[in-house]
């Protein structure tokens, strides 16, 4: 026996993922100009930027924690196919194929320019406030372990040599690590922070987001170096672009994360 059918006809028309890629496709086809800048002199891409983005949108609403789990589960969910744009017989690409084209899409500002142009769709359709916002941060932890933050070179080190190799065992008890001194070895960037006194010191980085207030949509966000005043810069930064011109907004902001007062005398 023979079915015939095609991704489109098995995925139901009130599934809740149609309106989210009709709303992506449509940016896509306003960044046609811009990819081909992008891709244009050495050819397309292995992976097309399309389905890069989709990919990546899909890995957020889905939780999917890593490439390789994505890949996998692309081989036998017809609706992240579906989604993708992958056919029902279509190879799915290598895990490492697909980090190596994310990686090249994100030096591009490819995505900073997609989320843009689906912030001005929802504008457009009068879905955000003009005139309410809220900023907020999060940690985010760097895929960095803990033996991997050493002494930067030049300090003094009771850890021993970097071997290459199984991982070392480490007894860091009575020890001072600051980023002032160290640093991690796979991820430089990534800075020791924790989230209160009694929290665990992470390696981490920082993520900063602007919402309006009617619908709860991001309309702006920043990651940055983990800081004391990391979340209180971004937040200016992000309140300096919020549109409207000289028109005056509120901005409600976490009791701990800057006074008020500064922050609309910033953005007044």
């Amino acid at each position: 026996m023979f079915l015939y059918a095609t991704l489109e006809d098995l995925v139901p028309p009130d599934h809740p993922l149609r309106p989210i890629r009709a709303m992506g496709d449509r940016a896509l086809k306003a960044l046609d100009a811009r990819l081909d800048d992008v891709y244009g002199e050495g050819g397309r891409a292995t992976i097309a930027p399309e389905r890069l983005l989709r990919a990546q949108r899909l890995m957020l609403l889905d939780s999917i924690r890593s490439e390789r789990m994505l890949v996998e589960q692309l081989r036998y969910k017809l609706l992240f196919r579906w989604f993708v744009g992958l056919g029902m017989n279509e190879e799915v690409w290598h895990a490492t194929v697909f980090t190596k084209n994310r990686d090249r899409l994100l030096a591009g500002e490819v995505a900073r320019e997609f989320f843009a142009a689906v912030v001005r769709q929802a504008r457009q359709q009068g879905l955000m406030s003009s005139e309410h916002f809220s900023v907020d941060g999060t940690m985010l932890e760097a895929w960095a372990s803990q033996k991997s933050f050493r002494p930067k070179q030049g300090e003094s080190s009771e850890d021993g040599p970097c071997q290459v190799g199984r991982n070392q065992e480490a007894d860091w008890r009575g020890q001072r690590r600051r980023n002032e001194t160290h640093e991690s070895v796979t991820d430089p960037e990534a800075r020791l922070w924790r989230k209160s006194r009694r929290a665990e010191a992470k390696l981490c980085y920082l993520g900063h987001v602007v919402t309006e207030n009617r619908h709860g949509l991001l309309v702006n966000v920043r990651v940055t170096q983990a800081c004391g005043q990391a979340e209180r810069e971004a937040a200016l930064e992000m309140a300096r672009e919020i549109p409207g011109g000289s028109k005056r907004v509120t901005l409600v902001a976490a009791y701990n994360l800057v006074r008020m007062s500064n922050l609309m005398a910033a953005t007044a």
